[in-house]
């Protein structure tokens, strides 16, 4: 499994969160983003800048998929993309978007990206928090430990 980090606007609080789960699991480890975001020092992370451009970052995360891959987005469309691939997916609030749910999450956020088009004012998301760190923190210790077990 390869662990893929959709580096753009991935909050520094789960920089560590990260950083410890791959260095203790020794998982390879891909950031991809248009520009260097630094997670920290571990020969398991790799650092692949792609141009600037809409969905260049999405495009090579799915080119290098495979699938049981993780990959951590708060971007819903590259969950999508993802889970249709045969991959996983958690978003930074530690939602795990799956086969069940992310047809709704997407449709939700297709809906509230219709409302504001239509020049209709709408609340953006929620400030994140200590406690959205640690549902992330949570949900993905628990995805790697379901993965440790099926190596067994």
């Amino acid at each position: 499994m390869t662990l893929f980090i959709d580096g753009d606007a991935l909050p520094n609080i789960l920089k560590p969160i990260l950083l410890r789960s791959v260095e203790r699991l020794k998982i390879p480890t891909k950031v991809i983003a248009n520009k260097k975001i630094h997670i920290g020092d571990s020969p398991c992370i790799e650092m692949i800048i792609v141009s600037q451009g809409a969905d260049r970052a999405d495009d090579m995360i799915i080119e290098l998929l495979s699938p049981e891959d993780l990959v951590i987005t708060a971007d819903i469309p590259l969950a999508d993309r993802v889970i249709t691939a045969g991959g996983h997916a958690i978003d930074h609030r530690g939602t795990r978007y799956s086969s069940d749910n992310i047809k709704h999450y997407l449709a939700m956020r297709n809906l509230f990206e219709s409302i504001r088009e239509s020049g209709e004012i709408t609340n953006g998301p929620k400030p994140f928090t200590q406690k959205d760190a640690h549902a992330f923190a949570n949900q993905l210790s628990a995805f790697l430990q379901r993965l440790e077990k099926r190596k067994k």
